[in-house]
Parts: structure tokens; sequence; C-alpha cells
């Protein structure tokens, strides 16, 4: 039986809007030079897009329109950020996001209940790495976004990274993977054609989605770090359970028929089993998943409204959520849209975000 739509729903994945010139005002001396080639936030202004809505940059509007769209709070990743972990330089990148980290947890001040922010950490120099998420929780931020592409020297399951691993585990801080974050498509998007855009958009976002859980997965890395969290953000979730599918079979194909040649997989549970355990994933527009949570999902997925970025169901967020979602139960509807952020950022929303002045 259908359910009716949580009074508080909260944004698993929404955005804020930097300007280019925090980098250049904040970053060390050393560094104040150096072209990051970041658009001007401002340079939208008008045309439709994300820079015109003002909560992008200023929390207090962000209230207001967070309060428009029925949102009582959101969880935040950083815009032109994401561009920053394509960076070779490890200490111009671990720079920016100490940079970044200090103005979205003075950002989230204004609301700690409501305006959930997630810290960036540069992934080169694991040593830093660790100091800075640990910096991080300190400064109330709820996770850490590492790159999702990784530079092909360090790939995810090298062992490279166990100790922010084991961090995040201790921390009780989940490591967050977001699109446009690494050494990917995103690097070089000028001149590209239209075709060539969309095949990114799509076929090489979701790939690169599917390579990194898969190295999470069958290189044992939740198998060794059992109570670390995982979130993929805005990669979507309609492809999520065909390919568990397809890796639980393969798992039990190997399982059961070894081969003397090759060393056995070392991991114990079915890949959905890890899954279901430790890894969650953000939707916003996606009424493919939205079909599939009648039987898979309610339990490691969440919604978002990519607020302020143009694909954002902002202000009619809701009635995309009826649109997907209005055929579920009123708890598989809470668990989607409230619940499942809730437990996993620890968050304590008590009331609808209404009448912002």
């Amino acid at each position: 039986m259908a359910g009716t739509l949580p009074e508080i729903i909260i944004s698993a994945d929404s955005h804020v809007s930097e300007e280019s010139k925090l980098w250049a005002e904040r970053l060390p001396a050393k560094f104040r030079d150096v072209d990051l080639k970041l658009p001007d936030r401002r340079a939208n202004v008008g045309d439709g897009r994300f820079a015109e809505k003002a909560g992008g940059y200023d929390p207090n509007e962000r209230l207001k329109e967070m309060a428009i769209d029925g949102v009582s709070a959101e969880v935040l990743y950083p815009t032109l950020g994401l561009r920053l972990f394509g960076l070779h330089e490890a200490d111009l990148q671990e720079a920016c996001f100490r940079v970044y980290n200090d103005w979205i947890s003075e950002y989230c001040s204004v609301a700690p209940d409501r305006l959930v922010g997630i810290g960036c950490v540069s992934a080169y120099n694991i040593e830093n790495a660790v100091a800075e998420i640990e910096r991080c929780k300190k400064n109330d931020l709820r996770g850490a976004l590492v790159w999702q592409a990784p530079h092909p020297d360090l790939p995810l399951y090298s062992q490279h990274y166990d100790p922010l691993w084991a961090a995040a585990q201790d921390l009780d801080m989940p490591i967050n993977f977001h699109i446009l974050t690494g050494h990917n498509y995103a690097m070089n998007r000028e001149g590209r054609s239209r075709e060539e855009g969309i095949r990114g958009s799509v076929n090489i976002k979701t790939y690169e989605a599917i390579t990194a859980l898969y190295d999470l997965i069958f290189y044992g890395v939740l198998d060794r770090y059992p109570r670390m969290k995982i979130v993929f953000v805005e990669n979507e979730v309609g492809w999520i359970p065909f390919f568990l599918q397809q890796w639980d079979y393969y798992y039990r194909r190997n399982r059961e028929t070894p081969r003397s040649n090759v060393a056995p997989l070392t991991i114990d549970s079915l890949p959905s089993e890890y899954f279901a355990r430790q890894v969650y994933s953000t939707f916003f527009d996606d009424a493919a998943g939205g079909h599939n949570f009648d039987w898979w999902g309610v339990d490691n997925c969440m919604w978002s409204n990519d607020y302020p970025h143009p694909n954002s169901t902002w202000p009619h967020s809701r009635e995309v959520i009826a649109r997907d979602l209005g055929h579920l139960s009123a708890e598989d509807q809470a668990k989607l849209v409230r619940d499942n952020v809730a437990k996993l950022y620890g968050l304590k929303v008590g009331s609808p975000l209404a009448g912002v002045s």
C-alpha cells in the first residue's frame, strides 16, 4: 500500500557553489599565483544555472530556498572543488582542500543540524590524508570525499589507502565517492562533441563507479574494514542490483570451481552482502531505480535533490519523489528520503524547515 511522503525529508547530495576567489584569497602565499583554472561562479547569472541561486554561497539564503523545496536538511558537497581532485600536485591539492574544508565548516555552522558538510581529502600522501580526516571530524564535518577515479598509480584496491580506511572506520566518518572527482573524463571537456559529452555523463561516469565499487569489494577492502561505510554520490542506483547479481553469480562460480593455476578469491561473503552491510548510494532523478525499490535497495539508497545544479529537482523535489517513490509504503519512503541518511551521518532533524525569514 502506498504511503504518504514524510514531513521531514533530507537530501543526501546537495552542493555549495564556491567562488574561485576563495582559493585565491585563502591559499598559502606560495600557491597564490597558481592558476587553478576554475570558472567564475557569477559568469552564469541569468542563464538559469545554479549560479543565480544565492543559497549556493550564502547559508542563510540557502535555508529559505530549502524551505521552498520542502527539504529540512542537506548533505553538502563542493562544486568547483570537485575539479581539484584531478590536480597532480599533492601539496597544492592538500592546501586547496584545507581551504575548502575550513570554508564549508564555517558555512555549515549557521545551521549545523540542517547543513551537513563533507570534507575533501587528498589521497596522495596517506599520512596527511589521515590527519585531514581527523581535522574534518574535529570541525564537525560528517564524512570524507575521496576521488572516485584515482590516479592510475594509486588504484583503490592498493594497500596505500589502508591507514585512511582504518581512520575512517575508527572515526565513524563515511568515505564518499562523487562523480567528476579524480583523473577521469571530466578533466578534458573543452571542445568535446555533444555525443562524447553524453558518453562521459552516462557510460564513463557509471563505469568509474562500477570499477570503484568492484575494487572495494573484490580486493577485500570492505572485508578488512567491516565497520567502514562507503557512499556513492550522484551515480544514480538503477544499475547497482544488476551488477551485484552478476558479481554474486561469478563469485559462486569461482568459489565452486577453483582453478589450480589461479589464486582463489580472498573474500568470504557474497558481493551483495558486503554492499548491504557497508555501502550506500544516492539518487535524485532515477525512475528506473525507483521501480527497483519494491524488492531492492530501501536500506542502502538515499534520495537527493542535487541543489543548486542545473539537474536539480528544486523546487519540485516532492513532486519527483511522489512520481518515483509514491508506490512504496510509508516505512520504505521514510528510509529513502530521511532515515537512511540520518542514521549514516548521525543527523537529528527534529522539525521541518519552514517559515525562514
